[in-house]
């Protein structure tokens, strides 16, 4: 796990003042467990017919919950140094199993970062959704192991660098796909012959 180096310690801080960070992340934590269990849910084949609302559902809450933390004052852990709580999780498997389960559909072009520039990129469904759920697993292995401040602390940071924006993306395509599955008119041969391979 790299070392996260982290400015000199001061007091945590919350989005108001008598936060109690620990009961911000203990309120997390549980969101943070659901999201990961549906990701794994859906990777191992269960509900096929219900993928889409299903990540859909489990991406926009978490992000709603990271919303809140992002919104938050800086939380600043005690020590410089991130605590080695064990290996961290390998989430090929999961990547590899929402792959599977999204095959045809997984694919999208995205525009990389819209403040800063116009340039697109491609993406994938699963790549996005496993970043998620690294993260939010890191998180949760400080919270398990005793340092809670530090879980938080890693829930907000990973948030505002990178699980926030990759879990933003997803919860726009997922909601596309299930927009195009629910409302396409399937006179149109082109559309009908699209929405099958999405459904497929």
């Amino acid at each position: 796990m790299p070392d996260q180096t982290q400015p000199p310690a001061a007091p945590i801080a919350g989005s108001t003042p008598g936060t109690d960070v620990r009961e911000v992340a203990a309120a997390f934590a549980p969101q943070a467990e659901r999201f990961l269990q549906t990701c794994v849910d859906v990777a191992t084949g269960v509900a096929p017919e219900a993928a889409i609302p299903l990540l859909l559902l489990a991406t926009s809450d978490v992000l709603g919950a990271g919303a809140r933390l992002g919104a938050m004052v800086d939380v600043v852990p005690p020590t410089r140094s991130e605590p080695d709580d064990g290996e961290e999780t390998d989430v090929d498997p999961l990547r590899i199993g929402l792959a599977l389960v999204l095959e045809g559909i997984d694919g999208y072009t995205e525009v990389v970062d819209p403040v800063l520039s116009d340039a697109t990129g491609d993406a994938e469904l699963s790549a996005d959704l496993a970043t998620v759920a690294a993260a939010l697993g890191q998180g949760l292995q400080h919270y398990e192991a005793g340092h809670v401040v530090e879980a938080l602390w890693w829930w907000q940071f990973s948030y505002l660098t990178s699980w926030g924006d990759r879990g933003a993306s997803a919860v726009r395509v997922l909601a596309l796909i299930l927009g195009h599955l629910r409302t396409d008119v399937l006179d149109d041969p082109v559309v009908q012959a699209e929405l099958e391979a999405l459904q497929d």
